[in-house]
């Protein structure tokens, strides 16, 4: 699975307030809310942030991958978040989260759920990658990094 291939440039957000976990994840629920592809921000913020309480989705060297299930969803839904400032996840390492992949999948579809999660996660721990995104601040350029890195 090639990460380009599961977002596309509308569905990156460079500029996420970085305030704390809760204002980041709502901004993100918002954002894929106003782009029509869920039908609630709230309902999405309130499934990420269940998922969120039972351990943290920061994954170290300042990534998170926020991530959760909804009933209606005909297909994964990935966005990309960024957020310069960093904020504080928990995440293992302690460091604070920059980059962020928010992924809602459809309720009946763990497979590909678990597929999507391990393909960021792969991409993620593969290097440097947190900087690389970070250092574009154009949505197409975040979007043609993930194309040309995911292969």
């Amino acid at each position: 699975m090639l990460l380009g291939s599961l977002t596309r440039p509308e569905l990156v957000f460079p500029d996420l307030p970085a305030a704390d976990r809760r204002e980041v994840l709502q901004a993100l629920a918002d954002r894929v809310a106003g782009a029509g592809l869920v039908k609630s921000g709230d309902e999405l913020f309130q499934k990420l942030w269940e998922r969120e309480q039972l351990g943290s989705t920061g994954i170290g060297a300042g990534i998170a991958i926020p991530h959760c299930k909804l009933v209606g969803l005909s297909q994964g839904v990935v966005a990309v978040g960024l957020a310069p400032e960093g904020v504080d996840f928990g995440a293992a390492d302690g460091k604070p989260v920059k980059v962020l992949f928010l992924v809602v999948s459809p309720s009946g579809s763990p497979a590909e759920h678990l597929q999507i999660l391990a393909a960021i996660s792969r991409w993620a721990r593969s290097g440097q990658h947190a900087e690389k995104v970070l250092a574009l601040r154009d949505p197409a350029a975040v979007y043609d990094l993930l194309q040309d890195e995911g292969r």
